[in-house]
């Protein structure tokens, strides 16, 4: 049940921090280091859960904001670096880069609670 409600909190909270206030992508991270050191879990499952979370929401918002533009953006993008143009591995990328993030800040956290 931590699990669960670690990656809803998570979730929930890295979406209010990009959503209403206007500090560096990279917020999401203070968010799951935080919900680490509240909800006490194993290291592992912190890291997941802030994976998880993550994983999800960049990858649903990347889709989103790439479909409203009909992937001309990500298109371009995807052919400059070496994707072959596509955008759906392109969007993978993106959430997984973000998730990478905060399940590294998530397992610090989770390690800063261990230490007290």
């Amino acid at each position: 049940m931590k699990f669960i409600t670690s990656i809803i909190i998570t979730a929930l909270l890295s979406f209010a921090s990009g959503l209403f206030t206007v500090l560096p992508w990279y917020t999401f991270s203070f968010c799951a280091f935080i919900v680490a050191i509240a909800i006490h879990q194993k290291p592992i499952h912190s890291f997941l859960a802030a994976f998880i979370a993550l994983f999800i929401l960049w990858g649903v918002l990347a889709f989103i904001m790439d479909n409203q533009n009909q992937h001309v953006l990500s298109t371009k993008v995807a052919n400059i670096l070496p994707l072959n143009g596509s955008y759906n591995l392109l969007i993978l990328i993106t959430a997984f880069v973000g998730a990478l993030v905060a399940g590294l800040a998530a397992l610090t956290g989770s390690y800063v609670r261990k230490q007290n």
